[in-house]
């Protein structure tokens, strides 16, 4: 993945020379996946940080870990919910790079080099797509597309994008960039969740980098059939918790993210481009 020898990469605006290039974390939450991680985990690149995160599997998942990937560092999350999984491995991850990958298989692995090469090339983010040329879907249905299509819609006209695909959790971002999305802490809150502890974390995920003003580039991928178990994802009641979270995060867009200390930080340090766009590669 990294390759070997000096690697000539683009970060803000400059070219900047490392040997092997810029490492990557993949962080993986995981809840009762035993079965999936047998055919996942084989496919990470060798020399990727894996970040493990178990919403307290009742299976053998973590045994599977141990024995397919040993070097992976394994965290427990703090709450519940997709989000704070999320938000716990991001904390772990190490990376300059960071991959969200889900665990039951749909995503495959070996696109990690495409998502890695956008941001290479100068993107902060790299956002996944089912519906560019190169992208598709074995798993989606008619319901959830018809749905996916107006969620975008309405996105790219609430935040001035042109995302061609809302609802995939398939992305990377330079780690340096999270201070940026103001995401939930990781820390115990008694058990209550927190607003984007749950599934609404991807919307709020890209709502937060558009409105930041990060360089989105889209990314072709494929999504597969989940390999082993029932899906978590429920359309009406998961396709209205993203409606609701657009509107939240369209009403807290004013926030002024200008004047936030890590975003006029980030702006100052290297001239990144501030329009806010995907644009694919």
């Amino acid at each position: 993945m990294t390759g070997r020898g000096v690697v000539s990469w683009r970060r803000r605006g400059k070219v900047v020379h490392t040997p092997g290039g810029p490492t990557v974390s993949i962080v993986v939450p995981v809840f009762n996946e035993e079965r999936n991680l047998c055919h996942v985990l084989p496919l990470l690149p060798a020399d990727a940080e894996v970040v493990v995160v178990d919403g307290g599997s009742s299976d053998d998942s973590l045994g599977v870990v141990a024995r397919l990937r040993p070097d992976a560092v394994v965290v427990q999350q703090t709450r519940w919910g997709k989000g704070n999984a999320l938000a716990c491995g991001f904390a772990a991850a190490t990376g300059d790079v960071i991959v969200m990958l889900d665990a039951d298989g749909s995503a495959d692995p070996r696109e990690i080099d495409s998502f890695v090469a956008a941001l290479t090339s100068g993107a902060d983010f790299a956002k996944g797509t089912r519906f560019a040329p190169g992208g598709g879907s074995a798993d989606i249905t008619v319901i959830r597309r018809i749905g996916n299509w107006g969620l975008t819609v309405l996105t790219n006209l609430l935040f001035g994008m042109h995302f061609t695909d809302l609802c995939y959790g398939y992305n990377a971002f330079w780690r340096d960039v999270l201070p940026l999305l103001e995401l939930p802490d990781h820390e115990p809150a008694g058990g209550e969740q927190q607003w984007g502890d749950g599934f609404e974390i991807e919307t709020v995920i890209n709502c937060r980098a558009a409105t930041s003003g990060l360089v989105i580039r889209e990314v072709p991928s494929h999504e597969r059939h989940r390999l082993h178990g029932p899906s978590n994802l429920r359309a009406v009641s998961d396709g209205s918790r993203v409606l609701r979270t657009l509107l939240v995060e369209y009403r807290a867009r004013d926030r002024s993210p200008q004047l936030t200390p890590a975003i006029r930080h980030f702006a100052e340090d290297g001239g990144r481009d501030t329009t806010p766009g995907s644009r694919a590669v």
